[in-house]
């Protein structure tokens, strides 16, 4: 079973988008800070990552950017309720990018792709 971790500190998200994932098949592990997922990546050995961009502490930007120092090959998503990041040239070193909403159609499509390979 392919891995998955959801990394928002947004803590009411976790359980939807767990819900929603494993109904695709997938394991869920989740993460509150940026720091949090750094230390799960060892242990998880995730098979993507799903990333918030507006975290406290450490911001989803600085998260991502040490996470392909440490395992480049992990696909990562960045998920977020800003749109305005999507033009940051720092949020181009995730695999996607996709804007939170309440379908989550278009999140999981992009799990999927990533996860499977088929674009």
């Amino acid at each position: 079973m392919k891995k998955i971790l959801l990394v928002d500190d947004d803590e009411f998200l976790h359980p939807l988008y767990r819900e929603e994932l494993e109904k695709e098949g997938y394991e869920t592990h989740s993460a509150l800070t940026g720091e949090e997922a750094l230390s799960h990546l060892d242990i998880i050995k995730p098979d993507l990552i799903i990333l918030d961009i507006n975290m406290p502490g450490m911001s989803g930007i600085e998260a991502l950017r040490r996470i392909k120092e440490i395992s480049p090959h992990i696909p990562v998503i960045l998920c977020s309720a800003y749109q305005e990041f999507k033009h940051n040239l720092a949020s181009w070193a995730s695999e996607e990018y996709v804007v939170k909403s309440a379908d989550l159609g278009e999140l999981k499509a992009a799990v999927n792709r990533h996860i499977t390979g088929y674009k």
